[in-house]
């Protein structure tokens, strides 16, 4: 496997596109995945990632996609929410990276008001269409497994059932480690996502609450996780995703705490190459 970070964790610091890149580079990570957004960023943001990431010979693997509007009851939020998605895959081709990394999002309203089948359905509608257009471009969509109640894809079973339900080959699982521990998914039952999973995060939690924070502060039993996900024949791209660090002027420390307690799990489990 190879490790790699998200960006976000140096962005959300208020760290410049160049610095997180290079910093990645520097620390030791193997790739980098790319948070941002095709309709906020100009042609020369396009390029400054490209070019970073070229220079730092740092292969990017993926962009994260927060794409909600998927499941809005209103048909003008999910055509726009479709096209967006699509932005997304025309950046990745365009980065030369290999997925879009898509959080779907939830049922609404408590799932009282439209009923939750239709609401599923929509789900899957919007997103084959976008797996169709990643298609074309030989590219990945990787669901984001979320651990919230309402969330439509929140288990292995799920995920199982979404991925069944659009039937495409390149729209896969991303297996969150801390978010399979915050559903209390039993780490056995990865084995039913065997040559289903496109792409890995990882970060700890205190078990309770969302996270992502730098493996051996929380609770996570990220070794028994990620041998389980190994033992599936998984051999890609695991990223490190740390959001929000409390002490955003200590980043740099943060990430490389984060990578070095990551790549001693990798080692200890002999699946890092």
């Amino acid at each position: 496997m190879k490790l790699g970070l998200i960006n976000s964790a140096f962005a959300q610091a208020g760290k410049g596109t160049a610095f997180g890149i290079e910093q990645t580079k520097r620390i030791g990570f193997d790739t980098v995945d790319i948070f941002t957004d095709p309709l906020d960023i100009d042609v020369v943001e396009r390029k400054l990632i490209k070019d970073t990431a070229k220079k730092c010979e740092l292969p990017i693997k993926s962009l994260c996609c927060v794409a909600v509007g998927l499941v809005d009851f209103n048909p003008s939020v999910q055509r726009f929410s479709v096209d967006r998605v699509k932005a997304f895959l025309d950046l990745t081709y365009e980065l030369e990276a290999e997925n879009v990394l898509l959080v779907v999002g939830e049922y609404i309203w408590q799932q009282e008001v439209i009923p939750p089948a239709a609401q599923w359905q929509t789900a899957v509608e919007n997103v084959r269409k976008c797996g169709e257009h990643a298609q074309k471009l030989g590219l990945e969509i990787a669901i984001e497994l979320e651990p919230f109640k309402l969330s439509l894809v929140n288990s292995v079973d799920t995920m199982l059932a979404f991925l069944d339900d659009i039937g495409l080959p390149n729209v896969q699982a991303n297996c969150d480690i801390s978010h399979l521990h915050l559903v209390k998914a039993d780490p056995k039952e990865i084995a039913r996502l065997k040559g289903r999973i496109a792409h890995v995060h990882l970060s700890d939690c205190n078990g309770v609450t969302h996270g992502d924070l730098p493996p051996g502060r929380g609770i996570t039993p990220i070794v028994d996780y990620l041998r389980a996900i190994r033992d599936t024949g998984f051999n890609r791209t695991v990223s490190i995703e740390l959001e929000y660090s409390p002490e955003p002027d200590k980043i740099v420390e943060w990430v490389e705490e984060a990578y070095r307690e990551t790549d001693k799990i990798m080692r200890e489990l002999n699946c890092r190459k």
